[in-house]
């Protein structure tokens, strides 16, 4: 099925609104129609291209440069080590590492919005993931709703998916992105409480939780703050309500194009069902080469669905705890944990023992004193007696990826 251009029509339709803004300036959608278009990219149809630009505009203009011809933009993180850079370039056929240059042909004078005949084939790939991602947009505003004038803040990896789909779900419906080329606590509060803020935020638990730490409160210009990339604890949604901040639950996963639920509800047009306590994702947002031979993405995450339809997702089958034979699932046990006002952060995993096979184990970062004695009495009055944590560790804060993402390998 081919759409026209998002970016054409973005700028055919406002050419003169603000399409992105970061520490190099503003670019209307005009201005990135013209920059994209002229970008001096060794870019063909079909060919895959390896971005490896910190956000910014230098890869957002190589990212739709990239779109406009057809090319496959590979977003390469910029952070990783030089031979790691090299191992994810060299399957793709060019390599971009500066921000791309204005070509030959570049558009003189006033940027112009007429590029005739650019369309996007939904069935083809553009991307890490899939051209449905434009169909997760869809599913994503019906969820979020989209007004025009939304000014959505990214502070997240690019080379994640979470990232990547702001900034095309800024351009399917033409609004604003404003991209931060890192999550830095103190800039991300300060963008949050002007008066004339980001009406939407992409977060991750962690990231939500230093911002409450730092004082966050009801942000002016703030209507959703979305925060997935993690199971999300419910005390750390009912904190975030109680000082004016509208966090939303989202579960997603890159296969699935970003968004498979938001606060509980599938997306439109995805279709989730739990087999097993593995929850299962069908629908065009899927990537065709994660469904398995039933039609469905089997997750690996575990979870269930209420009487609505609604899911809960309860964490990672490879993260179950065995202990004396009964299955402890980690994210019930560090939702409990953080219940506790003097913990700010928790992780639990299993540790080898000769006697139960696994025992629990706790990893906690603190807000204020308390002992470990403390802590496993509060996990006793609220968890079976096999599930409470047979120690519990102190430490200043708790391994994590660079998405924000619980190391929990690297837990002592």
């Amino acid at each position: 099925m081919l759409v026209e251009s998002w970016l054409v029509r973005a700028a055919r339709t406002r050419p003169d609104h603000p399409a992105l803004v970061t520490a190099q300036g503003t670019l209307t959608y005009a201005a990135l129609l013209a920059a994209a278009r002229a970008a001096d990219l060794p870019a063909g149809a079909g060919k895959r291209v390896a971005l490896s630009l910190p956000p910014g505009q230098g890869f957002v203009v190589a990212l739709h440069g990239c779109l406009l011809r057809g090319a496959v933009a590979v977003a390469v993180d910029a952070r990783l080590g030089e031979q790691q850079r090299g191992a994810r370039a060299a399957a793709c056929a060019h390599g971009v590492g500066e921000p791309p240059a204005a070509g030959p042909h570049a558009a003189r004078g006033s940027p112009t919005v007429r590029a005739p005949g650019v369309t996007h084939e939904l069935s083809a790939p553009a991307i890490v993931v899939h051209t449905s991602g434009s169909r997760s947009a869809l599913g994503s505003s019906v969820a979020l709703g989209h007004p025009r004038d939304e000014r959505w803040l990214c502070a997240l990896p690019l080379s994640h998916v979470g990232g990547l789909s702001v900034l095309l779900r800024a351009v399917v419906g033409a609004t604003t992105v404003v991209l931060h080329e890192r999550f830095d606590t103190h800039a991300v509060l300060a963008e949050l409480m002007r008066a004339d803020g980001p009406t939407a935020v992409s977060l991750v638990p962690t990231t939500l939780a230093r911002l409450l730490d730092a004082g966050l409160r009801t942000p002016p210009a703030l209507r959703v703050a979305l925060t997935g990339g993690a199971p999300i604890p419910r005390a750390l949604l009912e904190r975030a309500h109680a000082a004016g901040v509208p966090a939303v639950a989202t579960y997603g996963l890159t296969e699935a194009c970003s968004q498979v639920a938001t606060d509980g509800a599938p997306l439109f047009c995805t279709r989730v069902r739990i087999d097993g306590g593995e929850i299962l994702v069908a629908g065009p947002t899927v990537a065709p080469g994660a469904v398995a031979g039933d039609g469905w993405l089997h997750t690996g995450d575990l979870g269930g669905l209420d009487d609505e339809g609604h899911l809960t997702v309860t964490g990672r089958a490879a993260d179950t705890i065995v202990t004396g034979g009964e299955n402890v699932a980690p994210a019930e046990v560090e939702a409990v944990l953080e219940r506790h006002p003097a913990v700010a952060e928790a992780a639990v995993h299993g540790r080898p023992d000769p006697e139960w096979g696994e025992a629990v184990v706790a990893t906690v970062v603190l807000r204020d004193a308390a002992s470990e004695a403390e802590l496993v009495a509060h996990a006793r009055t609220h968890l079976a007696a096999f599930a409470v944590p047979k120690a519990i560790a102190v430490v200043d804060a708790l391994p994590r990826t660079p998405s924000g993402k619980l190391l929990r390998s690297a837990l002592p």
